[in-house]
């Protein structure tokens, strides 16, 4: 018997490339349910809101069907009424969020910087933030009456509180080996500030600049609610003393369309300043 060489089987070329190719057909299905599956749960409450109003379930006195609330939005958006109140709202909540915001950042550094005015004003700032929005609003009302004022100060009031505790936490977080390079580099006590501390507290901030916002955005329809003649609060509002339930869910539907294209925009930047964030400060 002849020794005959049997040559090993060899897989097939394109072996390889069907392997890659089907590993990025199953990242890629897995990415697509990642990006469905929040939109699942609202689906399946538009389809019961929709099948409970068609066979009687819930009374369109007290739930109007999807239908009746995309015929209001419609006419509101056609007559001018939507954009009118959308951006008296949307003036006030950015006014009120970059005044609380700034004078956030500007209370949460010097805390952050100082031990000493720390110890002195954080327990009664802490006191202070338990009170929330509404409870203010009798004082203010006597204060400054029923104006924009009363809106910008509780708006800048909810904003203020997550932006300040947010950098104090920032600029207590900065890693001390880099604080002690810069310090051995002969930084000032401002250059130790700018390329130290602020560097490694920006996700931090971002995270709290992100709050502020929601707070910012609830503290305007609660305020709108209570004192306002004009914004989406106030059509809510007004839609609930005439009876007209449909004008209340589409101002609604609004709201919280504006909420969390805003959050999701916020939350797009902060996680691009992560990813732009230096590998040193990085956990």
């Amino acid at each position: 018997m002849s020794d005959t060489a049997i040559p090993l089987a060899t897989p097939a070329r394109g072996s390889a490339r069907e392997q890659r190719t089907a590993r990025g057909a199953r990242a890629w299905l897995r990415g697509a349910a990642w990006r469905v599956a929040p939109w699942l749960l609202p689906a399946l409450l538009l389809a019961l809101w929709t099948i409970g109003s068609e066979r009687g379930w819930i009374a369109p006195q007290i739930l109007p069907p999807p239908a009746r609330v995309y015929e209001t939005f419609m006419e509101l958006a056609r007559s001018g009424d939507l954009a009118r109140h959308t951006l008296v709202s949307l003036q006030r909540v950015l006014f009120g969020f970059g005044i609380g915001t700034l004078l956030g950042f500007a209370l949460g550094a010097a805390l952050g910087l100082s031990r000493t005015l720390e110890a002195y004003v954080l327990p009664s700032f802490n006191a202070v933030v338990q009170i929330p929005v509404l409870g203010w609003l009798p004082f203010l009302l006597l204060l400054v009456g029923v104006g924009e004022p009363l809106k910008y100060i509780l708006i800048a009031h909810a904003a203020l509180v997550p932006v300040t505790l947010s950098t104090l936490q920032g600029f207590r977080q900065t890693p001390h080996t880099l604080d002690e390079v810069a310090r051995g580099y002969g930084y000032s006590r401002w250059q130790r500030i700018v390329h130290v501390v602020l560097p490694a507290a920006v996700p931090t901030l971002a995270t709290g600049v992100r709050l502020a916002f929601t707070k910012a955005w609830l503290a305007l329809v609660v305020v709108e609610l209570v004192a306002s003649s004009e914004g989406l609060g106030y059509l809510i509002v007004y839609g609930r003393q005439l009876f007209q339930l449909d004008l209340v869910m589409a101002a609604v539907v609004v709201v919280g369309a504006i909420g969390f294209i805003v959050n999701r925009l916020l939350d797009a930047l902060e996680a691009r300043l992560r990813r732009g964030q230096p590998s040193a400060f990085r956990e």
